[in-house]
């Protein structure tokens, strides 16, 4: 089929409808940049979901790519591999973690965490010990296991029967959630800061008596980083700035830039419930992912990178409010470094969608967070020009909602 025959047409065509994707078609990236089909040029502030943390086609990227292409693609876990190890020493020597298990997604890198905390529990205390307690509006995937404990119900509704034990408390609840221990606990999972749940940030003493819970009945504590991590916060994971260890940690969507992978990283403590055959990946551990990986994570992972999405965040917040102070439409602009959220107020509640199509017209991609929250996750090194002009394009399709 050629390129001219290729439309958005063709995806109502072909494609099960689980997506509503815009109307153009992005065919090239570069750095904060996508122009589609026509040419026409967008500023990209969604970053694939926070995904684009060097943004489109980075040259240590591509470069790490073409490199790995001439040498090894694929093996299985049959065998090892070098990029694996070398991803795998780069992720412990820089966190809390002793060993890691790959995959391709944040789903399955949350599915693997789950399993070992039951797995965890079974074998150390006993069957009757699973219960997970995770937190509404929490967001962990889309297989059955990770959207079931993710609390949203209109993503897990619907299928049929839900796997047991699983508990939902609000968030940012200390005394909710000690309701619902007790010494059937295994374990909780959390975001540090809820991404599809509204851009809502942990408060540091609600994080730190989570933690003390869990050390009080024997449970473990699962952060999902899977939007935070990889320098989204401004810390290279969010738990960093937070003061709380987790026991498991999970990340995907940004280790990669792009490119499909996954991890899950524990402590030797925990690491042996996963003994030989108890889990598996066809893919988890690619050479090419985890080259590409390697290649991310050192330039994320550096001074000026994290202290760089610090100084953008501002920019962001400052032109945001400057909008606002105009046009009179957001209740608050929250989040941390590079996952910002406008929270629209009353008179524009539930219209997320209408703002963020009237971006993309514009020539402005970005997110919502919900229908209530406008969500902003670009490239972790954008230039300020891209910043200033895609905020402009912004503005004028924020004028435009608002003149409607």
């Amino acid at each position: 089929m050629s390129e001219s025959n290729v439309s958005r047409a063709l995806f109502d065509e072909v494609m099960v409808p689980t997506y509503a994707p815009a109307k153009m078609i992005p065919v090239k990236g570069a750095g904060s940049r996508v122009w589609d089909q026509e040419g026409r040029e967008y500023i990209d502030f969604a970053g694939g979901i926070a995904v684009n943390c060097l943004g489109h086609c980075h040259p240590a990227m591509v470069d790490a790519v073409k490199a790995q292409a001439d040498k090894l693609w694929h093996l299985s876990n049959v065998f090892t591999n070098e990029p694996a190890l070398r991803l795998a020493k780069q992720l412990t020597e820089a966190t809390f973690a002793d060993k890691v298990f790959f995959a391709n997604s944040g789903a399955e890198a949350n599915e693997a965490a789950l399993k070992l905390v039951r797995r965890y529990a079974v074998e150390n205390f006993g069957e009757e010990k699973d219960q997970i307690i995770s937190f509404k509006q929490g967001f962990h995937g889309r297989t059955f296991f990770t959207v079931t404990v993710g609390g949203q119900t209109t993503y897990s509704d619907g299928f049929g029967p839900k796997p047991g034990a699983i508990e939902h408390s609000p968030y940012n609840d200390l005394a909710a959630l000690e309701a619902l221990f007790s010494d059937r606990t295994c374990a909780v999972m959390m975001e540090p800061l809820q991404g599809e749940g509204g851009i809502i940030s942990a408060d540091p003493e609600f994080a730190k008596g989570v933690r003390a819970l869990c050390d009080k009945f024997n449970a473990l504590l699962v952060f999902d980083e899977v939007q935070t991590g990889v320098g989204r916060t401004g810390e290279l994971y969010a738990y960093m700035g937070l003061g709380v260890t987790p026991d498991v940690l999970t990340t995907a969507k940004a280790l990669g830039g792009g490119f499909p992978i996954a991890a899950m990283l524990t402590t030797d403590k925990l690491a042996p419930s996963l003994k030989v055959g108890t889990h598996g990946s066809t893919y988890g551990g690619n050479p090419m992912a985890c080259a590409v990986g390697e290649a991310v994570l050192s330039l994320v992972n550096t001074p000026e990178v994290l202290a760089g999405v610090k100084q953008r965040e501002q920019w962001f917040r400052d032109a945001l409010n400057q909008i606002n102070e105009k046009h009179q439409v957001f209740a608050e602009i929250r989040g941390q470094g590079l996952l910002v959220g406008a929270a629209l107020n009353e008179k524009y509640a539930g219209r997320a969608r209408d703002f963020l199509m009237a971006a993309v017209e514009e020539g402005t991609m970005m997110l919502v967070a919900g229908p209530n929250v406008l969500r902003f996750t670009p490239s972790l090194i954008i230039p300020e020009a891209d910043v200033k002009e895609g905020l402009a394009r912004f503005e004028r399709a924020v004028a435009k909602i608002v003149t409607a």
